[in-house]
């Protein structure tokens, strides 16, 4: 796999610096059950690394003393990690709400049998991968017969009341485009979802988040051997929008790796650019207990433009069309 990160050092990407927290986002590990193709992550069935009980102890411990909403929960597929209950009981009892960002599949995983009513049963918010309403490309990015599973598991969380006005469950959909190219206006494309997804195969759901693909590990190797990495990063860096750069997620998130490791951002965490305070190389949730971040610079390199081109991106999708 190519290294991206010497390729993105050299940046004129403005300086940002934190605001008030509001998200801690903790990747419980690697594993997943799928290996897509634009995976920032490089996730798949063959990644070990796992979040275990003490640091999810240091994470549960950072909650108690922060003064934040949101617990985020990705991966890999965050559902497969044993721990993953133990965090979301933890969050909700402590009045947090909970993010789960589910790829659908892994419902039907051996062991997951009961993960769609425990999603229900403590009111988390799903946000699901679906790249596309459509079988030929789900499948074309994620893998034969990906499409068909998803549809079943979305009616799956539809019965159990996702998706559904009044229900207080949660379901957003998140697209990413096929390549190297722009995410097309979120609101029109959501209507093109719903109207599809509702007609096709009866599936309802209450957002679409469009996310742009960053220009990093499995992706980013992958515009490097395609000779597409450098008009990849033209395209992002001439379609920055200052007025994106307020509500960047970066500024009220901080992203927790596997080991307990902290970064500005999910993206930032993949290429190894570790939150820095001071003369420190790099922080555990341990050592955050207690400490403010606000006014923290954040540390930007030439890939922050996927999150400042046209509409935005972050992992709430626009940030405004």
């Amino acid at each position: 796999m190519h290294a991206t990160l010497p390729l993105l050092n050299t940046t004129d990407f403005p300086p940002l610096t934190r605001t008030r927290l509001e998200t801690l986002q903790v990747n419980l590990g690697y594993r997943c059950n799928q290996s897509c193709l634009h995976c920032h992550v490089n996730a798949g069935p063959k990644r070990t690394e796992a979040m275990d009980g003490t640091t999810v102890a240091a994470v549960i411990d950072f909650i108690d003393t922060a003064a934040m909403g949101t617990l985020d929960l990705t991966g890999g597929a965050p559902e497969l990690n044993p721990y993953f209950r133990r965090l979301v009981r933890a969050a909700r009892i402590r009045g947090l709400g909970v993010i789960d960002r589910c790829n659908l599949t892994v419902l039907f995983e051996a062991g997951q049998q009961d993960t769609a009513r425990f999603l229900a049963g403590h009111s988390v918010k799903v946000v699901a991968s679906m790249p596309c309403y459509l079988r030929d490309n789900v499948d074309a990015q994620r893998g034969d017969g990906v499409f068909a599973k998803s549809i079943e598991a979305l009616r799956l969380l539809n019965a159990l009341g996702y998706g559904k006005a009044g229900s207080g469950l949660e379901l957003d959909l998140v697209y990413n485009p096929q390549g190297a190219t722009l995410p097309p206006p979120q609101q029109a494309l959501e209507a093109d979802y719903r109207q599809h997804l509702a007609n096709e195969y009866g599936v309802l759901f209450n957002r679409l988040l469009t996310l742009a693909n960053m220009p990093i590990k499995r992706f980013g190797s992958t515009l490097v051997s395609h000779g597409e990495f450098d008009s990849y990063l033209r395209l992002l860096r001439n379609a920055h929008r200052d007025e994106n750069l307020a509500a960047v997620m970066c500024r009220s998130l901080i992203s927790v790796d596997w080991q307990g490791y902290v970064y500005d951002c999910d993206f930032n965490q993949m290429l190894e650019m570790p939150l820095q305070i001071g003369d420190r190389p790099r922080l555990h949730i341990s050592e955050l207990r207690g400490r403010e971040l606000s006014g923290c610079p954040i540390r930007v390199a030439q890939h922050c433009y996927a999150c400042t081109a046209g509409q935005g991106s972050s992992c709430g999708g626009a940030l405004g069309e």
